[in-house]
């Protein structure tokens, strides 16, 4: 069938909601969610049997869903209605949650139910739960409710029973999220912020500045510190007492200034964390000794694992450069396998926008930015004494879906969405040994085909290609414990030797032919260009990505009618 997606952003969501019903056959054209007139005419170029809505921030028109059937997915259980649907069940503490795939009527959220999934919550923010619980959900609604729509056409399958928690629950107001220090326990606190985490945030207060809190995570041994003081730092997070023991806040947006979009907590007050002490804690400390963005943990004796969860997969020039010091200590320890963990939201994106929008020279701290990354991807192409997994748990963009190629294996959840391309931020031409790492990988077409593409790929359709090498599991933690137990064969295989030996030998053989530094000044050449040229496409959408502008016609390789 013709589907039309109708959207506010290509966000996580809508990629893999397009992915699966593409792979299913059906061809899908997007529109984004501007104006009504758009949403009208889009109709009448596509001419599509259905339409799925998702990530919505008002009403269908009429015209449009008087006119055919629009599918709305819906973060909430059988009955729920309101824009605030996964924030209240996370704040309240919900023990389960579920997605509603429903038509659009005249009420909203109030149509014939269409399908519904459920699933357990996990202790985890609104955008994680997001980005996994509820994808992986209203993937299988959606495809229910297409595939009803397919067999019985417009009539709806009978009504499921309503959930007895299924209400309207009008949108949450900062009022509801404020935070008490003198009061709330840290488990509150937490459950507060990851209630708002992805948007709006937590409108709070530090150094007497309004602000927006984020990413938060609890530290244990605090005691005895006043509530809501900020005792010290860890990287470019910051310590906030509760009552009963503190929390790190590792990123917040201020309102009083005109860097009014998210930062490290750090670098949004730099000056007023410049004279806190640092909390360190050491990169193979056990995982409850506390919390810290880079974590290295030994699994018997042959295998290491290095976690970096870098909140939005977004990796800063401080960051690459932490994580470089963290990947030479990984390798320093008498592993043969080292399996590069990333986060279970996301493995990598690449540079990180923000900070690179706040700084007094963008492209200066862009040129840093990219040649930071690119020292870590010249150190995983150069380690040749044993084999590095790269081990995509969470979804990988950009630079961060090359940075992966740089390692022996990659192996994906079948979930993962990849978008190895630049093209999508202002033309950009990209960097991480790009060049080099993505032609010996191609097992069909060039690449061209791959950096003009503009689309994801999915872990099914990367392994296809020969981005991924191999693809298993379903949840992160279930993922990574399988990749572990891989690891760890692979490790003592009689294999391994030969394995180690091929790489090393295949890296000589590469060197000879060009050297790795070639790829590096060629790639590095055209990113001068992209961030001190003329043309200044790059620095107006990366403005208008960290802004969260909204954008005012859809981008033609989505909207496929136009």
């Amino acid at each position: 069938m013709r589907i039309l997606f109708l959207t506010r952003s290509f966000n996580s969501l809508t990629q893999r909601l397009y992915l699966d019903l593409t792979a299913a056959g059906h061809d899908v054209a997007i529109e984004f969610d501007i104006a009504d007139a758009v949403t009208r005419e889009a109709l009448e170029r596509w001419r599509p049997s259905l339409v799925v809505a998702t990530f919505l921030k008002r009403a269908i028109p009429e015209a449009v869903w008087r006119a055919l059937p629009c599918l709305v997915v819906h973060p909430g259980v059988v009955g729920d209605r309101g824009p605030s649907a996964l924030d209240r069940a996370v704040a309240d503490g919900e023990p389960t949650w579920g997605v509603t795939v429903l038509q659009a009527t005249a009420e909203m959220d109030a149509g014939p139910v269409w399908a519904s999934e459920t699933f357990t919550m996990r202790e985890a923010t609104k955008s994680s739960l997001y980005r996994h619980e509820v994808t992986e959900a209203a993937s299988r609604a959606v495809l229910a409710a297409v595939a009803h729509f397919e067999r019985c056409g417009a009539v709806a399958p009978p009504a499921p029973p309503p959930d007895p928690r299924g209400r309207w629950r009008p949108l949450m107001t900062q009022a509801e999220r404020r935070i008490d220090w003198r009061r709330d326990d840290t488990r509150t606190v937490l459950r507060k912020i990851r209630a708002a985490d992805g948007v709006p945030g937590v409108l709070d207060e530090l150094f007497g500045a309004p602000c927006h809190l984020y990413d938060a995570h609890a530290e244990p041994g605090v005691r005895d510190a006043a509530p809501g003081e900020v005792l010290a730092r860890r990287g470019d997070a910051l310590l906030r007492a509760t009552v009963d023991g503190a929390v790190w806040i590792g990123h917040v947006r201020r309102t009083d200034t005109e860097t009014d979009f998210k930062l490290p907590a750090a670098l949004a007050f730099a000056r007023e964390s410049a004279t806190l002490p640092e909390r360190p804690l050491a990169l193979d400390a056990p995982a409850d000794a506390g919390w810290r963005e880079i974590r290295y943990e030994a699994r018997g004796r042959h295998v290491g694992v290095l976690h970096f969860p870098f909140y939005n997969g977004a990796m800063s020039t401080a960051q690459c450069r932490r994580l470089l010091e963290a990947l030479r200590f990984a390798l320093a320890q008498p592993t043969r396998v080292l399996v590069l963990a990333g986060g279970p939201d996301f493995w990598s994106n690449g540079i990180h926008l923000h900070v690179i929008e706040a700084a007094d020279s963008p492209a200066d701290e862009s040129w840093r930015n990219i040649h930071a990354i690119d020292d870590v991807a010249q150190a995983l192409i150069e380690t040749t004494d044993r084999l590095v997994v790269a081990a995509l748990q969470g979804n990988a963009g950009a630079g961060g879906a090359f940075l992966a190629l740089a390692a022996s294996w990659v192996w994906a959840r079948p979930g993962v969405v990849l978008n190895p391309h630049y093209k999508n931020m202002g033309n950009l031409y990209g960097s991480e040994y790009w060049t080099y790492l993505l032609p010996r990988r191609l097992k069909c077409g060039t690449p061209a085909d791959v950096m003009g593409r503009r689309l994801p790929l999915s872990a099914a359709q990367a392994r296809q290609l020969g981005l991924v090498d191999d693809v298993f599991g379903n949840r992160p933690d279930d993922f990574l414990a399988t990749v572990v137990e891989r690891a760890a064969a692979l490790a003592v295989s009689p294999e391994w030797p030969a394995l180690v030996e091929a790489r090393r030998r295949q890296r000589a053989d590469d060197e000879a032919a060009r050297p790795l530094a070639a790829y590096r000044t060629d790639e590095l050449e055209r990113m001068r260009r992209n961030f001190y040229g003329f043309d200044t496409s790059y620095h107006v959408a990366r403005s208008n990505f960290v802004r969260r502008v909204a954008p005012s016609w859809t981008p033609r390789h989505l909207a496929i009618h136009r």
